[in-house]
C-alpha cells in the first residue's frame, strides 16, 4: 500500500455500501484521484455519488468510473466538468501490476469502497473482490440474523440476572 502520512486525519467524502454486499473484497488498495478545481469544490460541498463506481487498469494506467461529481454552480460554463468522466487514480506501478494481474482472472473486480480526505487531498479506497453469488448473499443474511438473536439472548439472560 502506498505510504502513510503519521496518524492523518481521515474525513470520509462518501462511502459504498452496496459493494460489501455485492463482493467478497480481499485486499484494499488507496489511491490518489486526479480532479479539477470545480470538482474538488463539488466534493467539499458533498455532490458526490460513487454507488456504481468502480477502477479498471487500461494500458499501465488506473481510472476510474462511475464516479458522479455534479457541477459546481458558481462556476462559469467554460470552466465545468463532465459529471461522469473517467477519472486518472494514482498509484505505484506494482500496486496497479498487481491490480491487472488480479483483474485479468475470471470473477474479480475492483469497486470503490470509499472517498475520503487526507492531508487536503481526495483519496479513493479501490477493493479487490470476487462477486457474490445469490447463494452467497442469502448465507450472509442468514448468518447475521442468527448472531443478532444470539445478542438479544444474552441481553435478555443479564437482564434478569441484575
Amino acid at each position: 500500500m502506498a505510504q502513510k502520512t503519521q496518524n492523518a486525519p481521515l474525513k470520509q467524502i462518501a462511502a459504498n455500501k452496496k459493494a460489501g454486499r455485492d463482493y467478497e473484497i480481499t485486499e484494499r488498495f488507496e489511491c490518489g484521484v486526479e480532479l479539477r478545481g470545480t470538482e474538488v469544490k463539488s466534493i467539499r460541498a458533498g455532490k458526490v455519488n460513487i454507488a456504481d463506481a468502480f477502477a479498471r487498469v487500461e494500458k499501465g494506467q488506473l481510472f476510474l468510473y462511475g464516479t458522479d461529481i455534479q457541477p459546481w454552480e458558481t462556476a462559469g460554463s467554460w470552466f465545468q466538468h463532465e459529471t461522469r468522466r473517467p477519472r486518472r487514480l494514482l498509484a505505484h506501478k506494482r500496486e496497479i501490476l498487481k491490480m491487472e494481474l488480479k483483474t485479468s482472472q475470471r470473477g474479480y473486480a475492483l469497486p470503490l469502497l470509499r472517498l475520503y480526505w487526507r492531508s487536503g487531498k481526495v483519496k479513493a479506497e479501490l477493493g479487490l473482490g470476487r462477486g457474490k453469488t445469490f447463494r452467497d448473499r442469502r448465507y450472509d443474511l442468514k448468518e447475521r440474523a442468527e448472531m443478532r438473536e444470539a445478542r438479544r439472548e444474552v441481553v435478555r439472560f443479564n437482564k434478569g440476572r441484575g
